[in-house]
């Protein structure tokens, strides 16, 4: 199983990013996937997830009505719509995915089994 984060880059403070994770060797179908991010020095932090056959969400609050998490089951990829970017959500974000996730557990990274190799995020002042 391979997921391959993609769609980072460099933004200003205000502006949007779209992240995509598309899975080699596995489908979504019966997993919750998620995106979590980690600056330099910080650690790895939740960002989102969603719960792929029915679409649950979970959101941090720290980006709770600027990111928004979806999914395509055609394309087998889930997104990351990120609004109004702040300096402070510059990191490398990360996807991951498993089976089986319960809602409470959505944001703890110990319950993702496979993991992306993450797309950096550069928000300029």
């Amino acid at each position: 199983v391979q997921l391959q984060a993609y769609g980072g880059g460099l933004v200003q403070a205000g502006g949007s990013l779209r992240l995509s994770c598309a899975a080699s060797g596995r489908t979504f179908r019966s997993d919750t996937m998620a995106w979590f991010r980690q600056a330099p020095g910080k650690e790895r932090e939740f960002v989102a997830a969603i719960r792929w056959r029915d679409r649950v969400t979970s959101y941090a609050e720290s980006v709770k009505g600027r990111f928004t998490i979806s999914r395509d089951s055609v394309k087998n990829t889930g997104y990351l719509q990120m609004n109004s970017l702040k300096p402070e959500d510059a990191a490398v974000y990360y996807c991951s995915t498993s089976q089986g996730v319960i809602i409470s557990a959505m944001g703890n990274p110990t319950t993702y089994r496979y993991w992306g190799m993450g797309t950096l995020v550069t928000v300029s002042s």
